[in-house]
């Protein structure tokens, strides 16, 4: 019913899965992770205990392999389960049951395991694995990216309807080191008919609120487009001004205001620049081009 990968970067400390399936809320049952300690895919006739168990034996020394294989021992429904463990070490192990319905199958590589069972064929994992491993940036990015090739692939032969992505990181996400818990980024599509693509818009924001990643050059002199600000903004109700095309503390306000309400105050700039991030967003919120 499913397609996931679950993987690891060593140097940074992230760990993740991404899933997607003709499942409701398949974000609720497949991932599960622990910082420092790994990540686990649990599908087909999927047992939510895996997930728990196996990050707990994983913690207590086992490796990913003797982690599934404990939990399959005696289970009257080994062959129907599908399971990806990969440890914080990078150590990555997958089992796929002679009953899960085909296509169903893994691919196991460096630091990730690519799975799915009642795929549209052998190509979902093997352009899963594919895009994760061409793919630059952080985990996250890379997941992503394999989640949108086994889309692409024809992901789950009986349709769309969830998906979901969980990334992990020692200090990451909202609160940081001071209030945080590590979750990098959390995020859900539960029931929706492009599934893939709503998580990816749903990236886009969280990372624009939570996430402070963005290319230092990605920068846009505000006096340089100060019309398309004030256009901008007064389409969306935050500038009452002329527009005149010249950067004054009314529009600087508006702005301000503009971030505060969606939350982005973490990327308020002082040096009359505006994250390009942040300026597109603002242009496509508008219907404008930026």
């Amino acid at each position: 019913m499913t397609y996931s990968i679950v993987a690891v970067d060593v140097d940074r400390g992230d760990i993740g899965v991404g899933v997607a399936s003709k499942f409701i809320a398949s974000g609720s049952i497949v991932p599960w992770v622990k910082l420092s300690v790994g990540g686990v895919a649990t599908q087909s006739w999927a047992n939510v205990k895996f997930g728990p168990v196996i990050l707990s034996l994983l913690e207590n020394g086992f490796s990913p392999r003797r982690a599934v294989e404990a939990v399959l021992h005696e289970d009257p429904r080994r062959e129907l389960r599908q399971v990806g463990v990969v440890s914080a070490s990078g150590e990555a192990y997958a089992f796929t049951g002679r009953e899960c319905i085909k296509y169903a199958g893994h691919i196991v590589g460096e630091g990730y395991v690519a799975l799915g069972n009642i795929l549209a064929g052998p190509q979902v994992v093997e352009d899963m694995a594919r895009a994760f491993e061409s793919t630059k940036g952080e985990l996250v990015d890379k997941i992503l990216a394999a989640l949108k090739a086994g889309d692409k692939a024809g992901g789950d032969k009986r349709g769309k309807q969830s998906a979901a992505i969980i990334v992990v990181r020692p200090c990451g996400g909202y609160g940081g080191c001071d209030e945080g818990v590590g979750r990098y980024v959390d995020l859900r599509v539960d029931d929706h008919p492009d599934p893939i693509a709503e998580l990816g818009r749903l990236f886009k924001i969280w990372e624009i609120t939570i996430l402070t990643r963005e290319d230092p050059s990605d920068v846009v002199n505000m006096e340089d487009v100060a019309e398309k600000l004030q256009r901008a903004l007064a389409t969306l109700g935050y500038y009452k001004g002329p527009i005149t095309g010249t950067l004054n503390p009314e529009t600087i306000e508006a702005l301000e205001g503009w971030m505060a309400v969606n939350n982005f105050e973490n990327k308020i700039r002082g040096d009359g620049k505006i994250w390009g991030t942040v300026y597109r967003f603002l242009m496509e919120q508008a219907g404008m081009r930026g």
